[in-house]
């Protein structure tokens, strides 16, 4: 189980970046997603993609591992002292840890108005959703199922089940949250609807991990992202922009790809992700080290 030292919250403005060419032999920070980047079908890393890992930190390249999992989710797939990352932008930007120590650098929370909000756009659009505490105990929620047939919320329930308490008038009224995630089928329309119902926060697409078919909305305050979070860290840690390089495959790595100075989609990325990024091989193939290894690791 992964511990944690948890700090004060901190707030990331959104600064609007330009991006300058540079060779990305100079690249000195590697962003990469988790499910469908680095873990394969298995939810195992490859030996390949493990020693291209291994060999960026000798050269003192900082590895950060940005995923839409929280802490409690990764430790299902690391062990604490999996020593191949140095940070963890988790939860899609609502919280950031320093791997070694587990130390958390900084988070994001819902206020009450918010997620009463949030409840009132869903329950009128008949979606089930789960409602996450705040970090570091994001992992558990309170849950509304409205459907009777939703296999792909009853298979993510049935994984954190120990987590999760459905919600009753009693504890209607929540304070924080860290986010909402909301589960449909692959009715993009109906995300569209949702997105343009809550202007004032940032939700989020994502094809769900689990049957790769449904889709996930994700809902968090409005400067939560993964590219918000690599900006806070490059500037935590002073360092430019400009030598960044990022790696996804799915649409909550586009705020992270649209930041980083270099990035790149996985061959299994979406055809529209693909036709607006570069590409390399596939998760399944170790496409991580195969654009890493060509220009990075020279």
């Amino acid at each position: 189980m992964v511990k944690f030292i948890y700090k004060d919250i901190v707030h990331i403005k959104c600064i609007k970046i330009i991006k300058i060419s540079k060779k990305m032999k100079n690249c000195n920070i590697i962003f990469a997603d988790l499910d469908g980047t680095l873990l394969r079908h298995d939810k195992t890393i490859s030996a390949e993609d493990i020693a291209t890992l291994e060999e960026l930190g000798q050269k003192k390249v900082l590895r950060v591992l940005a995923t839409g999992r929280s802490p409690y989710s990764l430790s299902r797939v690391f062990d604490d002292d999996f020593p191949h990352f140095d940070y963890v932008i988790f939860s899609c930007g609502v919280g950031i840890m320093n791997w070694d120590t587990k130390e958390i650098l900084c988070s994001h929370f819902l206020v009450r108005h918010e997620i009463e909000n949030i409840r009132k756009v869903l329950e009128i659009n008949s979606i089930d959703y789960m409602i996450h505490k705040p970090v570091p105990d994001n992992h558990k929620f309170h849950y509304k199922k409205i459907n009777d047939e939703n296999h792909d919320f009853d298979r993510r329930f049935s994984y954190y089940s120990d987590c999760g308490i459905q919600l009753t008038s009693d504890c209607a009224k929540l304070k924080t949250a860290s986010e909402v995630i909301a589960v449909i089928s692959g009715d993009v329309a109906k995300f569209e609807i949702i997105k343009r119902s809550l202007p004032d926060l940032r939700v989020i697409r994502t094809t769900s991990p689990i049957d790769h078919t449904s889709l996930w909305i994700e809902i968090f305050p409005k400067n939560v992202s993964k590219g918000h979070a690599a900006e806070w860290l490059c500037a935590h840690l002073d360092i430019s922009q400009q030598n960044s390089f990022g790696i996804g495959n799915d649409y909550n790595d586009i705020e992270l790809l649209e930041w980083t100075a270099h990035s790149y989609v996985v061959e299994n990325a979406p055809d529209e992700m693909k036709n607006k990024y570069k590409s390399t091989s596939s998760n399944q193939s170790s496409g991580f080290s195969k654009v890493i290894r060509e220009n990075i690791l020279l």
